[in-house]
């Protein structure tokens, strides 16, 4: 029987890389001759999917599909540009996916970006083989903070909600998550310990975490 398995959010969560998101929307908005805070970000667009975001920069919830695709390459393309030579795995996290394939335990990638942002994470840590699947934004048709994309990952995972773990970094994420049922383990990448009370459990990066600690989030 396997004991849990696993569902991984990408941005902030298998890379570091949500200050890079913020710089390039600070940079889409200056285009614009507008400004976003940091504040606003936290709010409004992490953890959520660029549809979303997109909408709620222009607040044109009926924007057609096309114009939401051309400002999504813009914003996305110019994030690869800036990222690229950043980019790495957060620490500890390619012991830990061996750790979880070691112990056969199932793990996908559920996330609200764009199968370029996948791909380019792919193309730069090799870590594809780890994931049965990637449920990305375009597979759902409510993005975080609604449950939809962490039920469709318990659906894929094969098993109920209540016997897999979501490793999130946005507080969206972790309503999302829990509301589909899953034990949360935040990161603290984008968000302050305060800001994500409603995990499971709280921690800095990967090293270290244990199988004994991940049985555990079930034993209560």
């Amino acid at each position: 029987m396997t004991p849990f398995a696993v569902a991984f959010d990408l941005d902030g969560t298998l890379i570091d890389n949500n200050q890079f998101h913020f710089i390039t929307w600070q940079e889409f908005y200056r285009k614009r001759n507008r400004e976003l805070t940091m504040e606003e970000y936290k709010a409004c667009f992490n953890g959520r999917t660029m549809t979303d975001c997109v909408k709620y920069v222009f607040q044109q919830p009926d924007m057609s599909a096309q114009e939401i695709e051309q400002y999504t390459n813009e914003k996305e393309s110019l994030y690869r540009e800036i990222y690229a030579a950043h980019i790495k795995p957060i620490p500890g996290l390619l012991t830990l996916l061996e750790l979880l394939n070691q112990a056969q335990i199932p793990m996908v990638i559920a996330t609200s970006g764009i199968q370029d942002n996948i791909d380019f994470l792919f193309s730069h840590i090799p870590i594809k083989r780890y994931f049965k699947r990637v449920i990305k934004g375009s597979d759902i048709t409510h993005g975080k903070p609604h449950p939809e994309m962490y039920q469709l990952a318990a659906k894929e995972l094969g098993l109920p909600a209540g016997k897999c773990i979501a490793f999130e970094d946005a507080t969206v994420g972790i309503a999302s998550a829990g509301g589909a049922g899953m034990k949360v383990i935040a990161l603290t990448t984008t968000h302050t310990p305060e800001e994500l009370a409603g995990a499971d459990w709280i921690v800095k990066d990967y090293e270290g975490i244990r199988m004994e600690q991940l049985l555990q989030l079930f034993s209560h």
